[in-house]
């Protein structure tokens, strides 16, 4: 004979279930603004560099340029 031992859901583990969610989200959240906030320091950046160091990168001024002019957070 085999017990099936069923775990009845009560208004605790609801909430603390909820709870859960919103933490995941709110932390994937964070990490996808952050993101977005470092590519755009990092286009900032390129943008200051000089001609030389564009060079030693493999980039033109002008390819510095269509970089640093994207979204800062939509791409």
């Amino acid at each position: 004979m085999t017990l099936v031992s069923e775990r009845l859901e009560t208004p605790r583990d609801t909430d603390r279930s909820k709870m859960r969610r919103t933490a995941r989200w709110g932390r994937w959240l964070l990490a996808a603004v952050g993101h977005r906030l470092e590519k755009r320091r990092s286009r900032r950046t390129l943008c200051e560099l000089t001609d030389d160091e564009l060079r030693d990168v493999g980039l033109t001024r002008a390819q510095a340029r269509a970089e640093t002019a994207k979204s800062w957070f939509w791409s």
